[in-house]
């Protein structure tokens, strides 16, 4: 059992503190469903963001993924990206 306290008071929101590594594991996390649900467009959306911020690895695996996805969902991918980049 953990029996620690946990300091959440320096903790941020993932847009404070999204470099190319966060965005690339949040990738990571929807393409493989390891939070229990596989999701194409979050993953390409994440991945997509990781690209843009020096992960190069990332443009393979939204590549990779894109081939899954129907064009409406890769639009979706991208529309939710601009959107994010916009407001961070």
């Amino acid at each position: 059992m953990f029996q620690s306290h946990i300091d959440t008071s320096t903790a941020m929101p993932v847009e404070h503190a999204a470099n190319g590594d966060v965005l690339f594991d949040l990738g990571m996390i929807f393409s493989t469903g390891r939070d229990g649900i596989v999701d194409l467009v979050a993953a390409h959306k994440w991945f997509n963001l990781a690209a843009l911020k020096g992960r190069a690895d990332a443009i393979a695996l939204r590549r990779e993924i894109a081939e899954q996805m129907t064009d409406v969902e890769i639009a979706i991918a991208q529309r939710e990206a601009r959107a994010w980049m916009t407001l961070h």
